[in-house]
């Protein structure tokens, strides 16, 4: 049976997908980011399914950047093949009606940093190491980091990672607002199952709409995006969801959703 990149791990609502590569530090090569994309797939089509995490596996490293044996023979018109190949999978995660998590474990360097931008929320161990150093590669990044680094964190910073190269510790990527939260190595699962956990109680439509929500609004107009949030909050009225919730707030009793 062949190996496969991806170890698929289901507790309760909770899915994790972990890039299982550990002799490549969790390299990114084109098998890894079409299974990925299969993995993300039918995670967002099982209804079981609430939150997806995504991790390494290992100790070293979350994804320690695009597999650079395999970049290093393309040529251009490959190159832009494999950039637009990873594209597609941030795209498809950043889209995901579920909340995507990334538990950043360890090196989250080039391509791994790009998924990790991708999810919507990042929790990362103290000893993790956040950067973009293609620039040292002669090289972008190609998975759409500049990008989303830039809307994650601003032109200065984009610049400092991009044109430096050089990786940041976690509480700097805290402070520069690219992980939401850093916790010590060895709370790390603990705190990941926590959050994970929270995200699975809440509400699936409501999840759904506020994705929605939020990744529209951030790609028009202000008064585009409001519409779109007006429009999203009138039709959560008419789900089973919202009364039980407000009849769970009235009756000062946890909520019950069950996606409907």
């Amino acid at each position: 049976m062949s190996h496969s990149p991806i170890i698929v791990a289901d507790r309760g609502a909770v899915r994790t997908l972990t890039v299982n590569r550990p002799d490549k530090l969790n390299a990114l090569d084109g098998a890894t980011l079409r299974a990925l994309s299969e993995a993300f797939t039918a995670a967002c089509e099982a209804d079981s399914v609430r939150v997806v995490v995504l991790t390494g596996a290992g100790q070293k490293a979350f994804v320690a950047g695009a597999d650079i044996s395999e970049m290093n023979g393309l040529s251009a018109v490959q190159g832009r093949d494999f950039s637009l190949l990873g594209q597609r999978l941030m795209r498809q995660i950043e889209r995901m009606p579920k909340p995507v998590m990334a538990r950043i474990n360890g090196f989250a360097l080039g391509g791994g940093l790009e998924l990790a931008m991708a999810c919507h929320l990042r929790i990362a161990a103290d000893s993790a190491r956040l950067g973009l150093p293609e620039i040292t590669l002669g090289l972008i990044p190609g998975f759409g980091g500049s990008q989303r680094l830039l809307r994650l964190c601003g032109r200065a910073a984009t610049l400092e990672l991009c044109l430096l190269g050089s990786p940041v510790d976690a509480n700097r990527a805290l402070h520069l607002g690219l992980v939401n939260e850093v916790v010590a190595a060895d709370a790390l699962d603990a705190r990941v199952d926590e959050r994970a956990d929270q995200l699975a109680r809440a509400a699936p439509l409501a999840v759904r709409a506020l994705l929605d929500a939020v990744h529209v609004g951030g790609e028009c107009s202000l008064e585009a995006g409001l519409d779109y949030e007006s429009a999203q909050f009138g039709l959560l009225f008419a789900t089973d969801d919202m009364r039980e919730g407000t009849r769970a707030f009235l009756e000062r009793r946890p909520a019950h959703f069950e996606g409907r």
